[in-house]
């Protein structure tokens, strides 16, 4: 088998869960990632469908995935009195398993560090595509040379902004923001709405989840204090404990923020460098990026596989079998959906909780949509 020397760049879930399969299939795979150690915390993912759970169970995770999952719990709506105007099911939430994305994270590189080489506090510089090779330079370590590059590295992927263009060819802004914060309130599960922002808890082990609308900014360039800062502006004189909780968030340790946008992408590679999960078809807080994540991984490393190591087919492949799973990323806005725009859109989307038969439509489209796809059965090739 040809180019089987594989760099990963990004150890969130697409890199580890592409790290290994690709392992398991016989490639030499190096996974970069920019943070100095992997990132804890984060809100709840969910997988849903036969399709997601059948790439779990193929790569022995499922069960692991139970132990560790946080258990999706209904979350009631709440007017400023603390008044229930809605309930929003786990099940709508959660899927069929729920954990949280720094839980997944840990796993799949427990099950990936000791065959795969992993270099934290690092990030590539260059990518120059040559008909033998990549050659790649990092912010730290040595220029090396690598048969094939992928870029799992987030809607804001610098590998793709390297090998394919800048972020504003492929990436739309779509209104809204949004901000995890650990507060530490331990509080029941509630998501609490003025027109044009959300504020959310959900418990002692989940962060407040934060999402308003907003002009676009650079706030995805300033430093975590100008981002609090931004955040307690958009949040400046709100009911309920929005008082209270913009009070703690400069104190908060753990947080995060960034805009609420779309990957528009005709194409997943270039040469030798291919794309996977958000870098290629991201749309934040859409509801199916790690799913998406993990059956793309499945898919690329198969292909690969089957291509005995052929880039250009196994590319090729991948592009074709994964475009139709792929759009239902192209499609909504979680911004509009939790921080309605005005009181009106706020009862409409509340309504739709409370009319059980188009819950059930909801619940139906997302089953379908997270099992769009017809799995191949790679051969499995362990190493030895």
């Amino acid at each position: 088998m040809k180019n089987t020397n594989v760099l990963i760049s990004g150890a969130s879930i697409g890199g580890p869960a592409l790290a290994y399969w690709l392992n398991r299939y016989g490639f030499s795979v190096t996974v970069v990632e920019r943070a100095p150690s992997l990132r804890k915390g984060g809100q709840a993912i969910d997988f849903k469908g036969d399709t997601h759970r059948t790439v779990l169970e193929r790569m022995g995770i499922w069960d692991e995935i139970h132990k560790r999952q946080t258990g999706g719990k209904d979350q009631t709506i709440i007017d400023a009195d603390e008044r229930p105007l809605a309930t929003i099911p786990g099940e709508f939430t959660g899927g069929d398993v729920e954990i949280r994305r720094g839980d997944l994270s840990e796993l799949l590189y427990e099950i990936t560090s000791d065959e795969c080489e992993y270099i934290f506090g690092d990030s590539i510089t260059s990518v120059v595509d040559t008909p033998d090779g990549v050659d790649v330079t990092f912010v730290n370590g040595e220029p090396r040379r690598f048969d094939l590059v992928v870029g799992a590295d987030g809607i804001h992927s610098n590998t793709r902004r390297l090998a394919f263009g800048p972020e504003s060819d492929y990436v739309k802004f779509l209104g809204h923001y949004y901000a995890l914060a650990d507060l530490g309130i331990d509080s029941d599960a509630v998501m609490y709405n003025e027109p044009g922002r959300m504020a959310a808890l959900g418990g002692p082990k989940s962060p407040a989840f934060f999402v308003f609308a907003s002009d676009k900014s650079d706030a995805n360039r300033m430093d975590v204090k100008e981002q609090k800062e931004f955040l307690r502006a958009a949040y400046q004189g709100g009911a309920w404990r929005i008082g209270e909780l913009m009070e703690r968030i400069p104190e908060a340790e753990e947080f995060y923020m960034d805009a609420i946008a779309r990957v528009h992408m005709d194409e997943y590679a270039r040469g030798r460098v291919a794309l996977l999960g958000d870098a290629a078809y991201g749309n934040t807080l859409g509801g199916f990026g790690t799913g998406l994540a993990m059956v793309g991984a499945y898919v690329l490393a198969g292909e690969l596989m089957l291509a005995d190591g052929d880039h250009e087919t196994a590319f090729s492949q991948y592009q074709e079998k994964f475009r139709g799973y792929a759009k239902i990323a192209k499609q909504g806005t979680a911004g509009s959906f939790l921080a309605p725009g005005s009181r009106l859109k706020m009862l409409m989307r509340n309504w739709t909780f409370k009319a059980n038969f188009l819950l059930g439509l909801m619940m139906k489209m997302t089953d379908k949509f997270a099992t769009d796809i017809e799995l191949e059965d790679y051969p499995s090739q362990w190493r030895g």
